[in-house]
Protein backbone atom coordinates (compact mmCIF):
# COMPACT_ATOMS: atom_id res chain seq x y z
CA UNK A 1 0.00 0.00 0.00
CA UNK A 2 1.52 3.71 -0.96
CA UNK A 3 2.01 5.69 1.97
CA UNK A 4 1.02 9.78 2.08
CA UNK A 5 4.58 10.61 1.67
CA UNK A 6 5.22 8.36 -1.04
CA UNK A 7 2.21 9.72 -2.71
CA UNK A 8 3.38 13.62 -1.99
CA UNK A 9 6.60 12.48 -3.61
CA UNK A 10 5.05 10.93 -6.48
CA UNK A 11 3.39 14.44 -6.55
CA UNK A 12 6.40 16.07 -7.09
CA UNK A 13 7.08 17.46 -4.04
CA UNK A 14 10.25 16.62 -2.09
CA UNK A 15 10.18 15.96 1.52
CA UNK A 16 12.26 17.53 4.07
CA UNK A 17 13.21 17.65 7.46
CA UNK A 18 13.15 20.55 9.92
CA UNK A 19 15.46 19.38 12.38
CA UNK A 20 18.81 18.02 13.06
CA UNK A 21 20.80 16.61 16.14
CA UNK A 22 23.76 14.65 16.69
CA UNK A 23 21.65 12.00 18.69
CA UNK A 24 19.42 12.17 14.88
CA UNK A 25 22.60 11.50 13.16
CA UNK A 26 24.07 8.62 15.62
CA UNK A 27 21.33 6.64 16.63
CA UNK A 28 20.38 6.31 12.95
CA UNK A 29 16.86 7.87 13.30
CA UNK A 30 18.31 10.19 10.37
CA UNK A 31 19.11 7.81 8.06
CA UNK A 32 15.63 5.76 8.85
CA UNK A 33 13.55 8.44 7.41
CA UNK A 34 14.68 8.15 4.24
CA UNK A 35 13.11 4.53 4.07
CA UNK A 36 10.30 5.22 6.43
CA UNK A 37 9.18 8.73 5.84
CA UNK A 38 10.87 9.49 2.18
CA UNK A 39 12.63 11.94 3.53
CA UNK A 40 15.57 13.58 0.36
CA UNK A 41 16.62 16.22 2.64
CA UNK A 42 17.44 18.54 5.81
CA UNK A 43 17.30 21.84 7.07
CA UNK A 44 18.05 23.62 10.35
CA UNK A 45 18.46 27.13 11.72
CA UNK A 46 19.57 29.02 14.54
CA UNK A 47 16.21 27.94 16.46
CA UNK A 48 17.05 24.05 15.57
CA UNK A 49 20.92 24.23 16.92
CA UNK A 50 19.95 26.12 19.92
CA UNK A 51 17.36 22.91 20.92
CA UNK A 52 20.06 20.33 19.92
CA UNK A 53 23.16 21.32 21.16
CA UNK A 54 21.54 23.18 24.96
CA UNK A 55 19.80 19.41 25.38
CA UNK A 56 23.65 18.56 25.33
CA UNK A 57 23.00 14.57 23.68
CA UNK A 58 25.74 13.67 21.78
CA UNK A 59 27.71 17.17 21.92
CA UNK A 60 30.14 16.87 25.10
CA UNK A 61 33.40 15.07 24.01
CA UNK A 62 33.21 17.90 20.66
CA UNK A 63 32.61 20.64 23.01
CA UNK A 64 35.75 19.31 25.53
CA UNK A 65 37.84 19.05 22.37
CA UNK A 66 37.04 23.00 21.15
CA UNK A 67 37.84 23.65 25.22
CA UNK A 68 40.93 22.07 24.91
CA UNK A 69 41.85 24.02 21.35
CA UNK A 70 41.20 27.29 23.35
CA UNK A 71 38.08 28.03 21.16
CA UNK A 72 35.82 30.59 22.04
CA UNK A 73 31.50 30.01 21.65
CA UNK A 74 31.03 31.02 18.43
CA UNK A 75 34.06 29.37 17.21
CA UNK A 76 32.70 26.54 19.06
CA UNK A 77 29.19 26.53 17.67
CA UNK A 78 30.57 26.79 14.08
CA UNK A 79 32.60 23.31 15.52
CA UNK A 80 29.41 21.76 16.20
CA UNK A 81 26.80 22.43 13.62
CA UNK A 82 29.00 22.22 10.34
CA UNK A 83 30.35 18.97 11.88
CA UNK A 84 26.31 17.54 12.14
CA UNK A 85 26.07 19.26 8.45
CA UNK A 86 28.72 17.39 6.77
CA UNK A 87 27.30 14.03 8.87
CA UNK A 88 24.17 14.39 7.86
CA UNK A 89 25.65 15.27 4.10
CA UNK A 90 26.89 12.31 3.97
CA UNK A 91 23.82 10.14 5.19
CA UNK A 92 22.34 11.94 2.02
CA UNK A 93 25.03 11.17 -0.20
CA UNK A 94 23.36 8.29 -2.21
CA UNK A 95 20.27 10.48 -2.69
CA UNK A 96 21.97 13.32 -3.59
CA UNK A 97 23.71 10.76 -6.35
CA UNK A 98 20.37 9.49 -7.06
CA UNK A 99 18.59 13.28 -7.73
CA UNK A 100 21.54 14.47 -9.83
CA UNK A 101 21.93 17.04 -6.83
CA UNK A 102 18.08 17.93 -6.53
CA UNK A 103 17.61 16.58 -3.07
CA UNK A 104 20.22 14.88 -1.07
CA UNK A 105 20.61 18.17 0.76
CA UNK A 106 21.40 19.60 3.88
CA UNK A 107 21.44 23.27 5.07
CA UNK A 108 22.92 25.70 7.34
CA UNK A 109 22.58 29.18 7.91
CA UNK A 110 24.83 32.06 8.11
CA UNK A 111 25.36 33.57 11.50
CA UNK A 112 21.81 35.90 12.34
CA UNK A 113 23.71 39.15 13.12
CA UNK A 114 25.01 39.10 10.06
CA UNK A 115 21.32 39.80 8.13
CA UNK A 116 22.14 43.64 7.30
CA UNK A 117 25.77 43.29 6.46
CA UNK A 118 25.60 41.94 2.76
CA UNK A 119 29.77 41.59 2.52
CA UNK A 120 29.96 39.47 5.73
CA UNK A 121 27.32 37.29 5.11
CA UNK A 122 28.63 36.50 1.58
CA UNK A 123 31.96 36.21 3.91
CA UNK A 124 30.56 33.30 6.18
CA UNK A 125 28.36 31.66 3.39
CA UNK A 126 31.75 31.23 1.57
CA UNK A 127 33.39 30.07 5.39
CA UNK A 128 30.84 27.80 5.82
CA UNK A 129 30.79 26.00 2.35
CA UNK A 130 34.48 25.21 3.15
CA UNK A 131 34.08 23.99 6.46
CA UNK A 132 31.25 21.73 5.44
CA UNK A 133 32.99 20.77 2.53
CA UNK A 134 30.14 18.65 1.07
CA UNK A 135 28.92 19.15 -2.57
CA UNK A 136 25.13 18.46 -1.11
CA UNK A 137 25.47 21.42 1.54
CA UNK A 138 23.59 24.43 1.17
CA UNK A 139 24.05 27.50 2.99
CA UNK A 140 21.46 28.99 4.05
CA UNK A 141 21.08 33.06 3.72
CA UNK A 142 17.41 35.47 5.14
CA UNK A 143 16.42 37.37 2.01
CA UNK A 144 16.91 40.74 3.35
CA UNK A 145 17.56 43.64 0.80
CA UNK A 146 21.05 43.10 1.90
CA UNK A 147 21.03 39.31 1.82
CA UNK A 148 19.82 39.93 -1.96
CA UNK A 149 23.49 40.97 -2.74
CA UNK A 150 25.29 38.35 -0.61
CA UNK A 151 23.04 35.67 -2.72
CA UNK A 152 24.10 36.93 -6.21
CA UNK A 153 27.85 36.68 -4.79
CA UNK A 154 27.51 33.63 -3.16
CA UNK A 155 25.59 31.80 -6.39
CA UNK A 156 28.22 33.80 -8.90
CA UNK A 157 30.77 32.03 -6.79
CA UNK A 158 29.05 28.28 -7.44
CA UNK A 159 27.75 27.96 -3.90
CA UNK A 160 24.16 26.34 -3.69
CA UNK A 161 22.01 28.57 -1.71
CA UNK A 162 18.74 28.17 0.19
CA UNK A 163 17.53 31.48 0.79
CA UNK A 164 15.53 31.70 3.79
CA UNK A 165 12.70 34.36 5.29
CA UNK A 166 10.67 34.87 2.08
CA UNK A 167 7.15 36.28 3.21
CA UNK A 168 6.17 38.82 0.28
CA UNK A 169 5.41 38.17 -3.12
CA UNK A 170 7.91 41.06 -4.54
CA UNK A 171 10.88 39.75 -2.28
CA UNK A 172 10.23 36.62 -3.96
CA UNK A 173 10.60 38.27 -7.05
CA UNK A 174 13.89 39.84 -6.04
CA UNK A 175 15.34 36.62 -4.81
CA UNK A 176 14.67 34.91 -8.16
CA UNK A 177 16.57 38.29 -9.82
CA UNK A 178 19.40 38.02 -7.38
CA UNK A 179 19.53 33.91 -8.20
CA UNK A 180 19.58 34.67 -11.86
CA UNK A 181 22.13 37.44 -11.79
CA UNK A 182 24.42 35.10 -9.87
CA UNK A 183 24.08 32.28 -12.33
CA UNK A 184 24.83 34.71 -15.25
CA UNK A 185 28.17 36.01 -13.04
CA UNK A 186 29.15 32.14 -12.47
CA UNK A 187 28.60 32.07 -16.06
CA UNK A 188 30.88 34.74 -16.63
CA UNK A 189 33.27 32.91 -14.53
CA UNK A 190 33.20 30.12 -16.17
CA UNK A 191 31.88 27.40 -13.49
CA UNK A 192 29.59 24.88 -14.69
CA UNK A 193 25.89 26.28 -14.00
CA UNK A 194 25.23 22.91 -13.34
CA UNK A 195 26.62 22.38 -10.23
CA UNK A 196 24.50 25.43 -8.67
CA UNK A 197 21.67 24.42 -6.99
CA UNK A 198 18.96 26.71 -4.81
CA UNK A 199 15.38 26.77 -3.21
CA UNK A 200 13.83 29.69 -2.02
CA UNK A 201 12.17 29.07 1.44
CA UNK A 202 8.57 30.67 1.40
CA UNK A 203 7.30 30.83 5.03
CA UNK A 204 4.00 29.45 5.15
CA UNK A 205 2.24 29.70 8.70
CA UNK A 206 2.96 32.79 10.07
CA UNK A 207 1.20 34.55 7.92
CA UNK A 208 -1.78 33.09 8.82
CA UNK A 209 -0.78 33.68 12.40
CA UNK A 210 -0.29 37.15 12.01
CA UNK A 211 -3.26 38.08 9.51
CA UNK A 212 -5.36 35.80 11.28
CA UNK A 213 -5.21 38.08 14.84
CA UNK A 214 -5.85 41.00 12.78
CA UNK A 215 -8.89 39.46 11.43
CA UNK A 216 -9.85 37.79 15.26
CA UNK A 217 -9.44 41.91 16.30
CA UNK A 218 -11.94 42.61 13.37
CA UNK A 219 -14.48 40.46 14.23
CA UNK A 220 -17.01 40.87 11.65
CA UNK A 221 -18.60 37.83 10.09
CA UNK A 222 -16.93 39.11 6.61
CA UNK A 223 -13.28 39.10 8.76
CA UNK A 224 -14.10 36.20 10.57
CA UNK A 225 -14.76 34.14 7.54
CA UNK A 226 -11.39 35.00 5.98
CA UNK A 227 -9.03 32.94 8.74
CA UNK A 228 -6.62 30.86 8.04
CA UNK A 229 -6.62 31.09 4.47
CA UNK A 230 -4.02 33.64 3.89
CA UNK A 231 -0.71 31.97 3.98
CA UNK A 232 -1.83 29.39 1.34
CA UNK A 233 -3.40 31.87 -1.07
CA UNK A 234 0.41 33.40 -0.58
CA UNK A 235 2.12 30.57 -1.03
CA UNK A 236 0.17 29.29 -4.34
CA UNK A 237 0.40 32.84 -5.89
CA UNK A 238 4.50 32.44 -4.82
CA UNK A 239 4.45 29.49 -6.89
CA UNK A 240 2.89 31.46 -10.21
CA UNK A 241 6.02 33.58 -9.46
CA UNK A 242 8.22 30.72 -10.07
CA UNK A 243 6.30 29.48 -13.13
CA UNK A 244 6.19 32.90 -14.79
CA UNK A 245 9.48 33.96 -13.25
CA UNK A 246 11.41 30.99 -14.99
CA UNK A 247 9.21 30.94 -18.23
CA UNK A 248 11.14 34.53 -19.30
CA UNK A 249 13.90 34.36 -21.97
CA UNK A 250 16.83 35.56 -19.81
CA UNK A 251 15.90 32.09 -17.23
CA UNK A 252 15.19 29.94 -20.21
CA UNK A 253 18.31 31.06 -21.71
CA UNK A 254 20.35 30.16 -18.51
CA UNK A 255 18.18 26.94 -17.85
CA UNK A 256 19.20 25.83 -21.71
CA UNK A 257 23.12 26.35 -20.58
CA UNK A 258 22.31 23.85 -17.36
CA UNK A 259 21.20 25.90 -14.82
CA UNK A 260 19.21 24.56 -12.41
CA UNK A 261 15.50 26.54 -11.59
CA UNK A 262 15.73 28.24 -8.08
CA UNK A 263 12.31 25.90 -6.48
CA UNK A 264 10.10 27.05 -4.35
CA UNK A 265 10.25 25.79 -0.62
CA UNK A 266 7.64 26.01 1.80
CA UNK A 267 9.07 26.58 5.08
CA UNK A 268 7.34 26.77 8.51
CA UNK A 269 4.61 24.29 7.51
CA UNK A 270 3.66 23.61 11.12
CA UNK A 271 0.32 24.52 11.90
CA UNK A 272 -0.28 26.71 15.02
CA UNK A 273 -3.78 27.29 15.07
CA UNK A 274 -4.98 23.91 16.31
CA UNK A 275 -8.59 24.61 14.84
CA UNK A 276 -6.75 23.73 11.77
CA UNK A 277 -6.02 20.55 9.77
CA UNK A 278 -2.38 19.72 11.34
CA UNK A 279 -1.45 19.07 7.77
CA UNK A 280 -3.17 21.89 5.78
CA UNK A 281 0.48 23.42 4.77
CA UNK A 282 1.45 20.15 3.23
CA UNK A 283 -1.82 18.60 1.94
CA UNK A 284 -3.21 22.18 0.34
CA UNK A 285 0.48 23.07 -1.34
CA UNK A 286 1.16 20.08 -3.62
CA UNK A 287 2.86 20.96 -7.23
CA UNK A 288 5.76 19.54 -9.20
CA UNK A 289 9.07 20.49 -8.49
CA UNK A 290 8.57 21.99 -4.84
CA UNK A 291 9.93 21.63 -1.71
CA UNK A 292 8.05 20.91 1.89
CA UNK A 293 10.62 21.01 4.71
CA UNK A 294 8.34 19.67 7.87
CA UNK A 295 9.39 20.24 11.73
CA UNK A 296 8.78 16.22 12.94
CA UNK A 297 5.28 16.64 14.27
CA UNK A 298 4.12 17.60 11.30
CA UNK A 299 6.28 14.61 9.49
CA UNK A 300 4.33 12.64 11.73
CA UNK A 301 0.85 13.69 11.34
CA UNK A 302 1.12 13.51 7.17
CA UNK A 303 2.88 10.43 7.53
CA UNK A 304 -0.16 9.18 9.59
CA UNK A 305 -3.39 10.86 7.89
CA UNK A 306 -2.29 13.00 5.20
CA UNK A 307 -4.10 13.48 2.12
CA UNK A 308 -2.52 13.93 -1.30
CA UNK A 309 -5.16 15.35 -4.15
CA UNK A 310 -2.53 15.61 -6.41
CA UNK A 311 -1.92 19.24 -8.17
CA UNK A 312 -3.98 21.95 -5.47
CA UNK A 313 -1.80 25.14 -6.49
CA UNK A 314 -1.93 25.70 -9.94
CA UNK A 315 -5.54 25.78 -10.46
CA UNK A 316 -6.01 28.16 -7.58
CA UNK A 317 -4.27 31.51 -8.75
CA UNK A 318 -7.71 33.37 -9.18
CA UNK A 319 -8.66 32.47 -5.90
CA UNK A 320 -5.66 33.33 -4.22
CA UNK A 321 -5.72 36.23 -5.79
CA UNK A 322 -9.26 37.27 -5.03
CA UNK A 323 -8.62 36.07 -1.08
CA UNK A 324 -5.73 38.26 -0.60
CA UNK A 325 -7.83 41.14 -2.15
CA UNK A 326 -10.70 40.52 0.30
CA UNK A 327 -7.98 40.85 3.06
CA UNK A 328 -6.95 44.04 2.20
CA UNK A 329 -10.50 45.66 2.05
CA UNK A 330 -10.42 44.59 5.90
CA UNK A 331 -7.80 47.15 5.88
CA UNK A 332 -5.01 44.68 6.61
CA UNK A 333 -2.02 45.99 4.77
CA UNK A 334 -0.03 42.82 3.30
CA UNK A 335 3.04 44.99 2.87
CA UNK A 336 3.20 46.06 6.61
CA UNK A 337 2.38 42.12 7.14
CA UNK A 338 5.29 41.02 5.34
CA UNK A 339 7.90 43.29 6.73
CA UNK A 340 6.89 42.69 10.36
CA UNK A 341 7.12 39.26 9.99
CA UNK A 342 10.69 39.39 8.61
CA UNK A 343 11.78 41.81 11.80
CA UNK A 344 10.47 39.35 13.95
CA UNK A 345 12.05 36.22 11.90
CA UNK A 346 15.40 37.96 12.58
CA UNK A 347 14.78 38.84 16.09
CA UNK A 348 13.94 34.85 16.48
CA UNK A 349 16.71 34.22 15.35
CA UNK A 350 19.01 36.35 17.31
CA UNK A 351 17.78 35.38 20.42
CA UNK A 352 18.27 31.93 19.69
CA UNK A 353 21.76 32.44 18.56
CA UNK A 354 22.07 34.50 22.12
CA UNK A 355 20.81 31.66 23.60
CA UNK A 356 22.96 29.36 21.80
CA UNK A 357 25.64 31.08 22.46
CA UNK A 358 25.23 31.48 26.35
CA UNK A 359 24.38 27.71 26.70
CA UNK A 360 27.77 27.16 24.81
CA UNK A 361 29.94 29.37 26.51
CA UNK A 362 28.79 28.05 30.18
CA UNK A 363 29.89 24.09 28.77
CA UNK A 364 33.27 25.28 27.84
CA UNK A 365 34.04 26.78 30.89
CA UNK A 366 32.94 23.65 32.76
CA UNK A 367 35.92 22.20 30.86
CA UNK A 368 38.42 25.06 31.80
Amino acid sequence: MTTPTQSLSAAGVSVWLDDLSRSRIESGELARLIGDRDVVGVTTNPTIFAAAIGGGIGYGDRIAGCAARGLGASETIVELTTADVADACDIFADVYAATGGRDGRVSIEVEPGLARDAAGTAAQARELWAKVDRPNAMIKIPATVEGLEAITETIAAGISVNVTLIFSLERYRQVINAYLTGLEQARAAGIDLSTIHSVASFFVSRVDTEIDARLTAIGTPEALELKGKAAVANARLAYEVYEQSFATERAKQLLGLGANPQRPLWASTGVKDPSLPDTLYVSELVAPGVVNTMPEATLNAFADHGEVRGDTVTSEYLESNQLLNAIDAQGIDYNEVTAKLETEGLSKFDASWDELCETVERALEEQR
